[in-house]
């Protein structure tokens, strides 16, 4: 009996004529990398794709940035936690990803500062932008015309922001100087001062809540969704209480470990959480004090089932399907090093584990094609599926 070659899988036409319902039940059960992948295959899987509801992606992946001395990097690294020895590199994303800073993600959207101070919103892989208003209009209403362009960008603070990756809405929050916080919503166009809280020491965006600890440790939570924000909690946050065994333990802690941060974390369930970053002189590590909001009692030794992302102030569960590890800490910290002449930061990132009080290396992002890459050139961000 002759096979049909029309259905002889072993043809490559056969491939691309696979019926739609089939192909969409492939396309549904594929992961972000495996789904970009196949849509590629051929004119008629990209069109499947594109009719296909793929499966909720929970992998954080890291995007690596070119350095900004190099003008003939466009291109952007991507590594995949699933695939450790694998770096992926996007598509010319034009000369300006080296010149920009980004400053925050969410999804595959990326906020971006460019060298004139202006922050805009892009996609990473449809490329689609979002302009927001102008920041120099900011200046002159609180006097801060600052002869340096570059210390005028170090005014830009806990930068946060939400997209509907649909409707396009958004919302972005940042701080000034660390004393006023602003924030711009689709249809704005102007910056709105939140008037009812400064001094920020860091805030945290989440389910159109925004989350703010100020360095006075007044803790606020305001409501978004509305037209203006609309304050819904405020308390004290309490400094120390959570650790003191005894004076001389306090005393050697103090003098054997040296505090360099604090972080506002919103777990899975909605519990606010006060990180501490210490650095351990004798070791040479990173360790980390969790606490409740209130800190009222002992530290947190464990965060049970879920993974914390510090630079983004939120708890993922960890299970097989995303890569993480239970019970641990994903972080970021720059490191200084001299080579040859020149002096140079980079960006690693680090996994702390609570049951072993230990920290690893989780991924050096110290090279792009050769160069160094550049002091807060690599963010976490998890892939969103589009149909661009």
């Amino acid at each position: 009996m002759e096979i049909d070659e029309k259905h002889n899988p072993s043809s490559p036409n056969s491939w691309s004529e696979l019926p739609l319902d089939l192909l969409s039940l492939v396309f549904e059960s594929l992961s972000f990398a495996n789904f970009q992948r196949a849509k590629t295959v051929c004119s008629s899987w990209y069109s499947a794709s594109r009719q296909s509801v793929p499966k909720k992606n929970q992998i954080h992946w890291q995007i690596l940035f070119p350095d900004q001395d190099n003008d003939n990097n466009s291109s952007c690294m991507l590594f995949n936690p699933e695939e450790k020895d694998k770096l992926y590199k996007t598509q010319d994303l034009g000369v300006e990803i080296a010149k920009n800073v980004c400053i925050a993600t969410y999804g595959s959207w990326l906020l971006m500062k460019d060298p004139v101070l202006n922050i805009y919103i892009t996609n990473l892989f449809t490329h689609e932008r979002i302009n927001l208003p102008p920041v120099e209009l900011l200046w002159k209403d609180y006097e801060l015309r600052f002869s340096s362009e570059e210390y005028r960008g170090m005014n830009i603070r806990s930068p946060r922001f939400w997209i509907d990756e649909k409707t396009k809405d958004y919302v972005v929050v940042w701080a000034l100087r660390n004393r006023w916080i602003f924030y711009s919503k689709k249809g704005d166009n102007l910056w709105n001062k939140i008037p009812e809280i400064s001094d920020c020491l860091d805030m945290v965006y989440k389910d159109h809540k925004l989350y703010f600890l100020n360095h006075g440790w007044l803790f606020n939570i305001f409501d978004i969704s509305g037209e203006t924000p609309r304050k819904t909690f405020q308390c004290v946050v309490m400094v120390e209480t959570g650790f003191q065994p005894s004076m001389d333990t306090y005393e050697h802690r103090c003098k054997s470990w040296i505090f360099t941060d604090t972080k506002l974390v919103v777990t899975v369930a909605g519990q606010v959480l006060k990180v501490e970053k210490w650095w351990i002189r004798k070791n040479k590590s990173w360790s980390f004090r969790v606490l409740n909001r209130e800190c009222r009692r002992p530290e947190i030794e464990s965060l049970g089932d879920e993974s914390m992302l510090l630079d983004q102030g939120i708890t993922v569960l960890a299970n097989d399907t995303n890569g993480f590890i239970r019970n641990s800490i994903y972080f970021s910290a720059s490191n200084y090093e001299k080579r040859g002449t020149k002096d140079h930061y980079k960006n690693d990132f680090y996994i702390f584990n609570f049951k072993t009080q230990k920290t690893e290396l989780l991924h050096t992002c110290d090279t792009f094609d050769g160069s160094i890459l550049q002091f807060a050139r690599a963010r976490w961000f998890l892939p969103s599926f589009t149909h661009a």
